[in-house]
């Protein structure tokens, strides 16, 4: 009961980052410790799932999906998508640099854990670090081409399977790829007004990136683990420009429907923020914001260490010994 609501939480956690331009749930998924469970997984939705049903049945085929795992985390995510994710989606609009303090911290303090070297660690591995910093900064720039395959049903399915990737991917924002396709507010709107239609055309979509996508990223964990993970480390500090809460947008385009798709940002100090826009920097607020997102990923951090020191087969012996003393 414990793991489930503590998964319920963790899926919230995802849903209302993933609610959020520049932040991934799947970085929320690393630093909560679940993020290689899910996607193996994810992974395990496919033809192999009819051969589990067969053998086992209905119990056969919920231990293959894991869904002691998966149906807890959903159930967060979904509960946030429909309740927290509106109040993000608020403070984006009346405190974005509040907001954007607090995951800077959080996505900061997340690229300080998950960049701690392994013991397998080798010079090469800088390789796939670099391509996964090079590919979060170029990425966004290629979106606004979705925009132009011309049909907006197969634009949804695209846009869908690229974003629901990018779900998968720490630092890979799917709420910005979206905003950069021009497809962010199309799908909040959705969303909160449950236009089933548009949701089943951008769902399926999300399928088709779940099965493609997780069979590619459980492979390269499986064989290239090392690597794997600086190159997701890379997009994490790839994505912190994105959340500088003092920057000013100067390059855009309007997509279809009006709205504004950003392509290029000027990353100012607090004074030369204020000094240009006129807006007030929030300096205090802001930092106190940072220090709280970095003081709750080292909170997790620590919470999730104990929890792995007390299910190792040493510690449990110890702990024996100690209550026979």
């Amino acid at each position: 009961m414990k793991r489930h609501l503590g998964l319920v939480l963790k899926g919230a956690g995802m849903g209302a980052a993933d609610a959020v331009p520049g932040v991934s749930g799947g970085t929320i998924a690393f630093i909560t410790g679940i993020y290689e469970e899910l996607i193996h997984t994810v992974k395990q939705f496919g033809p192999s799932a009819l051969g589990a049903w067969r053998r086992g049945g209905l119990a056969g085929l919920a231990s293959h999906l894991n869904l002691a795992f998966l149906l807890p985390l959903l159930a967060g995510i979904a509960a946030s998508l429909v309740s927290v994710a509106h109040l993000v989606v608020w403070l984006m609009e009346a405190q974005p640099r509040l907001l954007d303090g607090f995951f800077f911290g959080l996505v900061a303090a997340s690229a300080l854990v998950v960049g701690r070297h392994p013991a397998d660690w080798r010079w090469w591995h800088v390789l796939p670090l670099v391509a996964g910093l090079l590919l979060a900064y170029g990425l966004p720039s290629l979106m606004p081409l979705v925009a132009r395959i011309g049909s907006p049903d197969l634009v949804l399915v695209v846009g869908g399977a690229i974003a629901i990737s990018a779900l998968l991917l720490p630092g890979v924002s799917g709420s910005f790829l979206l905003l950069t396709m021009g497809l962010y507010g199309t799908v909040m709107e959705a969303i909160r007004g449950f236009d089933l239609a548009l949701i089943a055309t951008f769902g399926g979509g999300c399928l088709i990136g779940l099965f493609v996508f997780s069979r590619v990223l459980s492979w390269l964990l499986d064989h290239f683990h090392t690597a794997t993970l600086q190159l997701l480390l890379g997009f994490i500090l790839g994505s912190l420009p994105m959340l500088w809460p003092w920057r000013e947008l100067v390059r855009y385009q309007l997509a279809p429907g009006g709205q504004m798709i950003p392509l290029d940002y000027r990353y100012l100090t607090p004074g030369d923020f204020s000094a240009v826009t006129g807006e007030p920097a929030q300096l205090t607020a802001v930092v106190a914001l940072m220090l709280t997102g970095a003081a709750l990923v080292w909170l997790v951090g620590r919470t999730n260490r104990d929890a792995g020191a007390s299910a190792r087969p040493g510690a449990l012996k110890d702990k024996e010994e100690g209550s026979d003393a």
